[in-house]
């Protein structure tokens, strides 16, 4: 059982501010190269654009910065919300992505890590944005993780 679980309403809640303010950090992001809006609770966000899975559309959304080898590592949190983000099934439909961090973009594609890599790369995760661990500690759900490479 989950620590402390995110009901359905907290993540209502949550997800009202969560959207325009993402919207917001995206264009004030892009707007400076990450001078303003590019950390998060003092760590670094990186900005990933992708497919939307039904419109086709690019849709672009600030997560936390992990770099791994060539690239980055993104992680479904979702603050430890009881579903996963809607963007993961862009990424299973549309793996493309590109990564802006700072005013470097990197274009790369996102692989769904299975539970043994991803016990071998969370801490890698965690080292970055502590919050992931209390985050997994609140929801029973298996939180994905993207390796993403060129």
């Amino acid at each position: 059982m989950a620590e402390n679980p995110m009901t359905e309403q907290e993540f209502k809640r949550t997800r009202q501010f969560i959207k325009p303010f993402s919207k917001f950090n995206v264009f004030v992001y892009k707007l400076t190269s990450g001078r303003l809006m590019g950390t998060f609770g003092g760590r670094p966000v990186v900005l990933i654009t992708m497919k939307g899975a039904k419109s086709g559309e690019p849709r672009t959304i600030p997560l936390m910065y992990v770099p791994y080898k060539d690239g980055v590592i993104i992680v479904g949190s979702q603050g430890g919300a009881p579903k996963s983000p809607v963007w993961v099934k862009n990424l299973d439909k549309y793996p493309e992505i590109t990564a802006q961090y700072q005013g470097k973009k990197m274009k790369l594609k996102a692989r769904k890590v299975d539970d043994a890599e991803k016990a071998a790369v969370w801490p890698t995760c965690v080292e970055h944005y502590p919050p992931f661990d209390d985050y997994q500690k609140r929801t029973d759900r298996n939180i994905p993780v993207y390796v993403c490479e060129p």
